[in-house]
């Protein structure tokens, strides 16, 4: 299906719900283009980001609905628990893998833009942690269409837009209020050259809609590296397209960032149980050596002391690094 009119996707997480709502309230009433909003959420969510929204501006807003047909002049927001996806004229709403720990994942949304709409295609990330929406806005550029990205110096959390700034070239970026005059500007703009899509960023695409994700399905967009998914304990294949991601056998998806969040909790939790192993150890063998002392036991309490030495040295230098883990600064989505 060919698409006239262009399209604005917009992403975000923390402390975006306040920018956007000054970037709604700013955009003009006969905006040419319908706009899509993914903000990360919990599953668990009641779709009242829609309400959040209603009466800042000029254009209603709604939660998306599936099969729902698109209008221009209409904002979109991503139910909880779905991928919001824009295919040929209609939103569908994936149940596939999260992404980044996320569904809806605002690079689900972006590629399935750049799919459908390829040229005409308006790709904005704002604030949030973490690199969410760079590998998405990579795939909006690849296609011809158009990257936006709020100025990190002006977002609450700067990670995505200074994620999105490295992953790719970006065309546009500006400060929070001079983002709808913007946005107006370029839905007006006429389409340039569009690239043919890639195999990889249907295949994607598929994924988030909850297709069938198999071994030769990755095997086509992915090489297999030695690193557990923390999702399902898969095994994790490295994109072959840049910015460097990761997905299971199952279609999780990491960012390289996000993987490393999650490996960070996964050896604190680790360090925290191998020390409290190494201290019930540590006990038992005390015990032990009392126990040789009061039976006469020479050799064997000789050997069990300093056994239970090593391990109270084994012990202080876990509990250093769990301490350490403990007091470290921690990303929060």
């Amino acid at each position: 299906m060919v698409v006239e009119h262009r399209t604005i996707a917009i992403g975000g997480s923390t402390g975006a719900v306040k920018d956007l709502r000054r970037i709604l309230a700013a955009l003009p009433a006969d905006l040419p283009a319908p706009v899509f909003v993914v903000v990360h959420v919990g599953a668990q969510g009641r779709n009242l980001l829609a309400k959040t929204f209603e009466g800042c501006g000029p254009l209603p807003v709604t939660t998306a609905e599936d099969g729902e047909t698109i209008e221009a002049g209409h904002v979109y927001i991503a139910p909880s628990d779905r991928h919001l996806l824009v295919i040929g004229g209609a939103i569908r709403l994936g149940r596939g893998p999260r992404e980044n720990m996320a569904r809806p994942a605002v690079d689900a949304l972006f590629r399935s833009v750049a799919l459908s709409y390829g040229s005409r295609a308006i790709g904005l990330v704002i604030t949030g942690h973490l690199n969410d929406g760079a590998s998405g806005l990579a795939a909006i550029r690849q296609r011809g269409g158009i990257t936006v990205v709020q100025n990190p110096s002006d977002a609450e959390a700067p990670d995505m837009p200074f994620g999105a700034l490295e992953a790719s070239d970006i065309d546009y970026r500006a400060p929070t209020d001079g983002l709808a005059p913007l946005l107006s500007m370029l839905a007006q703009q006429p389409p340039g050259p569009e690239v043919q899509a890639s195999r990889a960023l249907e295949l994607e695409v598929d994924i988030a809609l909850g297709r069938p994700c198999e071994s030769t399905t990755i095997a086509e967009i992915a090489t297999p590296v030695p690193i557990t998914c923390p999702s399902c304990a898969g095994v994790l294949s490295e994109i072959k397209e840049p910015p460097l991601r990761f997905r299971c056998q199952v279609g999780h998806g990491y960012t390289a960032e996000a993987l490393a969040r999650e490996q960070e909790g996964s050896l604190d939790e680790a360090v925290r149980v191998a020390l409290r192993i190494v201290g019930e150890r540590a006990t038992l063998i005390e015990r032990m050596v009392r126990d040789a002392q009061a039976a006469g036991r020479t050799h064997a309490h000789r050997d069990l002391h300093d056994k239970a030495r090593e391990l109270r040295t084994y012990e202080d230098v876990l509990r250093r690094a769990a301490l350490g883990w403990m007091d470290a600064p921690r990303t929060v989505r």
